[in-house]
């Protein structure tokens, strides 16, 4: 199929971009990758009346230190951030996450402000930002605000912004001292979207004790969910293996409510929670405990 007729408009800086937002408001869609808003189009689930391409925005495409960990401009495409020896430094649970984000062709063509705008409950990196406690930066007309990842993200392929709003950076903090990392997935085929995947961040104190944990799942309902309950039975734990047994089990009964699908049954994602939030969680730990 071909998408429905638009308006096309190619600003050359965010300057220009943000009066057409205004204008148009939800009238119009952005374009940065396009690998997911494309598609879309061409099945007209998605009509735009307006198209506002932000590709030449060389303002948005960068990775530079910040005062605690990385900063990305919104356009950088997915594999530089794959590539970037800044972000293995800084940034290492993100910079493990980049090869499993769809395949090498998206990737060359994605961008990481295009992802998560897109907010796909599926997509690995919503739920790293918040595992990270990443924090957004958003512009209009008015000027910018900062936002958590946490409260970026609303519901299915929704997300806090504004019609006339424009995601222009993303802080990934650094990790403290003894800290680790993980993400964990199960997909049908290599580079799927995965039915169930686990994130987590931990630290452990001298006597390795957790004193900080984020744990987060994606694919198991309609934004990335923050396991609040399979948390607070690790935190001031030694992560023993029944610890973390029964992290995952709170996790898999008490923090998600998935659905079935033609792709997994409630139930059988609700195993794959228990078994990958496991799994994720002893490499986090193992992880925090070399560090």
């Amino acid at each position: 199929m071909k998408p429905a007729p638009f308006e096309y408009y190619a600003p050359a800086t965010v300057e220009e971009a943000l009066p057409l937002l205004g204008e148009y408001g939800y009238e119009a869609k952005i374009l940065a990758g396009g690998q997911s808003l494309i598609p879309m189009m061409n099945f007209r689930l998605a009509q735009p009346s307006v198209l506002i391409d932000i590709n030449n925005l060389s303002e948005l495409f960068y990775i530079r230190p910040g005062d605690s960990g990385v900063c990305i401009g919104a356009m950088t495409r997915h594999c530089q951030v794959e590539r970037d020896t800044l972000v293995s430094e800084r940034a290492a649970l993100l910079y493990e996450t980049m090869p499993k984000v769809a395949t090498q062709q998206v990737r060359n063509r994605g961008t990481i402000g295009g992802s998560l705008a897109h907010a796909d409950p599926a997509a690995e990196l919503g739920a790293v930002s918040i595992a990270m406690d990443s924090r957004f930066r958003i512009r209009n007309q008015k000027g910018e605000r900062w936002v958590n990842a946490d409260d970026f993200f609303v519901g299915m392929y929704t997300t806090l912004l504004e019609p006339e709003e424009l995601l222009v950076e993303i802080m990934f903090p650094s990790l403290p001292p003894r800290s680790g990392w993980s993400l964990v997935e199960v997909a049908r085929r290599p580079h799927d979207f995965a039915l169930v995947g686990v994130v987590a961040v931990v630290a452990l104190d001298k006597n390795d004790r957790c004193t900080h944990v984020r744990l987060v799942l994606l694919s198991v309902g309609d934004r990335p969910m923050v396991a609040h309950q399979a948390m607070k039975t690790l935190l001031g734990q030694t992560p023993s293996s029944g610890v973390i047994r029964v992290a995952a089990e709170t996790a898999a009964k008490e923090d998600i409510d998935p659905g079935s699908d033609i792709h997994a049954s409630a139930e059988f994602r609700r195993h794959l929670a228990d078994v990958l939030t496991r799994r994720s969680l002893e490499q986090a730990f193992e992880r925090a405990k070399a560090n």
